[in-house]
């Protein structure tokens, strides 16, 4: 049901995220298919090949095929998969827990818009990356404000009385972040604020 709630989501139906202690909020989909402010802060520090994870519609992976710069975009969705490739991208149904092409190739993977949270723990995730990553490779990132509690929630998608499976989602402060980074292997990281946005580079 997660699945369908999320692609019926991005086909604009109305959905809600449902925290297991009650609150709810709206699922913005609508925000993920055009630009967003600080998106060039990531876009410019982009270089080839880069893995869009999680790419979702795919704006990301579109806007730096337009570049030049060869992008694949993976997503667990197919509506997402298909939006992306509409878009002008390249995309693949993939889990990145999964077999990824190019795996110890990539110069760069982006975990935009929280992606870091994908799975509820941020160092099994930047493990995987890593793998994924050729020597020297980046990880960009988009992170909470500092001073935000790094935690693990779980959640699920709600559109009126239709609800998905409970999954698990983290969220990574940017105070958190040198430390999470350096337990991963990245020696190198950094982290910055542009556009109300706190976005990140692991190396």
């Amino acid at each position: 049901m997660i699945g369908k709630l999320y692609a019926d989501a991005l086909a604009g139906e109305a959905a809600e995220l449902e925290y297991v202690h009650g609150a709810r909020v709206t699922l913005e989909t609508a925000r993920w298919f055009e630009p967003i402010d600080g998106d060039e802060e990531l876009l410019s520090r982009c270089t080839s090949p880069t893995l869009d994870i999680g790419s979702g519609p795919g704006r990301l992976t579109a806007a730096l095929t337009r570049r030049g710069v060869r992008t694949l975009g993976i997503d667990v969705t197919p509506r997402a998969v298909a939006l992306t490739r509409r878009a002008g991208g390249f995309a693949l149904l993939r889990d990145v827990f999964e077999d990824v092409p190019g795996s110890g190739r990539w110069a760069t993977a982006l975990l935009a818009d929280g992606n870091i949270g994908i799975g509820g723990n941020p160092e099994v995730l930047l493990h995987r990356v890593r793998q994924l990553l050729r020597p020297g490779g980046t990880i960009l990132a988009e992170v909470a404000p500092p001073g935000t509690r790094s935690r693990v929630d779980r959640l699920r998608l709600r559109r009126g009385p239709l609800t998905g499976e409970w999954f698990a989602w983290a969220t990574v402060s940017a105070s958190d972040l040198e430390r999470v980074a350096l337990a991963c292997g990245f020696t190198e990281s950094e982290h910055w604020s542009a556009h109300g946005r706190w976005l990140a580079r692991l190396r």
